[in-house]
């Protein structure tokens, strides 16, 4: 590592592994759908894949944490051990991912350096996160990062990057580069290629990446999947680092980045279920925190097993209204024992609440075009404020990294 804020790195691919059962999504994608992970743990039984070494947020509630950093660490362990993987050295990985609705959307795999990252709320850091990180889901993440010697990485970041400078010149030369992997995900996720990117490449676009800030505050990189998970990456980094030198490699930890501007990257609302509140009194009480606005311009769908309307807010724009929903539901979750989920996909929100008697909140989708802008004037999202793509969009766990002996 040279010291860049996005670097190559030592990146470990499966030899001749089953891909399509290797690669899984993202753990916290369908967490109130665990049909979706059992067909996935029996498509995948006895094959070597991802999901051996990451837990799906669906089964956190049945699942005692405190065995997850020795199942995971043991897995883990057992493939490094095993002579599993190769190395691909100092280099990054540039993928085209064909989504499940026919767009394709182009990656580059490398190494964050989180000394450059910070997660609060507001800050200058050249890495910022999008969204406001809840402390209470970071213990658990970080004690798998403590006994995990490997990481994969569901993290997706973005450049803000109009000009196509940094990650699509790659596209027109693919018959030049190392052919990595090129396969159908599973469950309807779409095709993935992958390309070596190395040498003088490699080295063009991380120092290209710099370049793109605008001035003191304005990120280069913002995290748009997978902020809680690489908060854990810099909490764990943060413990060590005095102990084991700079030079460390859980100094970095390893993210897709894609441009902002790529017309694949869709930003979704990631949406409200809440399980466990009568209808009537949830509602009377949104009403009173939250006023109806009939003739405002911004606003959400509420839904349960009785019918669906527009409820139209005075809030001034989309963060606001994510904000001033999600303060009301923690606090009424806090005060009443009842859960929220989030949940990607309108038909999902919409099954849930009539199947098990949710009430949900259709949240509005926010303008990408105006992220980097709005992180730098007024610090992160409300937590789960927006989604990359759908749920089937999301990345699927591929590459791994060694971070500790």
């Amino acid at each position: 590592m040279s010291g860049g804020i996005f670097e190559p790195a030592d990146i470990l691919l499966p030899v001749n592994a089953d891909m399509v059962k290797w690669s899984v999504i993202a753990c916290d994608q369908f967490s109130s759908e665990p049909d979706y992970w059992e067909r996935v743990r029996e498509s995948t039984a006895g094959a070597p894949t991802t999901l051996d070494m990451i837990v799906p947020e669906a089964y956190l509630r049945e699942t005692d944490v405190s065995l997850l950093p020795g199942i995971v660490g043991g897995h883990m362990r057992e493939y490094l051990q095993g002579g599993f993987f190769r190395e691909i050295p100092d280099s990054m990985v540039y993928l085209e991912r064909t989504l499940p609705g026919g767009s394709v959307r182009k990656g580059l795999i490398g190494a964050v350096d989180l000394e450059s990252y910070d997660y609060g709320p507001e800050g200058d850091a050249s890495i910022r996160a999008s969204e406001r990180t809840a402390a209470d889901r970071l213990p658990a993440r970080l004690n798998v990062r403590r006994a995990a010697p490997l990481e994969l990485t569901h993290v997706m970041a973005f450049v803000d990057d109009p000009g196509c400078r940094i990650i699509e010149p790659f596209s027109g030369h693919t018959d030049e580069l190392e052919a990595l992997y090129d396969f159908e995900l599973m469950e309807g996720g779409g095709h993935v290629r992958g390309w070596r990117v190395a040498g003088d490449e490699a080295r063009a676009a991380a120092r290209g990446i710099p370049g793109l800030r605008r001035g003191r505050g304005y990120p280069s990189i913002i995290i748009g999947d997978g902020n809680h998970s690489l908060a854990a990456a810099k909490e764990y980094w943060n413990e060590i680092k005095s102990v084991v030198g700079v030079g460390h490699p859980a100094r970095y930890a390893l993210v897709e980045l894609n441009n902002v501007y790529d017309d694949a990257i869709e930003f979704h609302a990631i949406h409200r279920v809440v399980f466990g509140a009568p209808a009537d009194a949830l509602t009377a009480e949104l009403q009173k925190a939250l006023p109806p606005c009939p003739g405002g311009q911004i606003g959400f769908r509420h839904t349960h097993a009785r019918g669906e309307r527009e409820y139209m807010t005075d809030a001034r724009s989309v963060g606001e209204l994510f904000g001033r929903i999600q303060g009301f539901l923690d606090e009424y979750a806090a005060r009443t024992g009842c859960t929220v989920d989030y949940i990607h996909g309108e038909d999902a929100v919409r099954a849930l609440s009539k199947r098990d008697g949710g009430v949900g909140f259709i949240m509005p989708a926010m303008d990408k075009a105006g992220v980097f802008d709005a992180v730098a004037e007024r610090g992160c999202f409300p937590k789960k404020t927006f989604s990359v793509g759908n749920a089937r969009d999301k990345r699927y766990y591929l590459e791994c990294r060694a971070i500790n002996s």
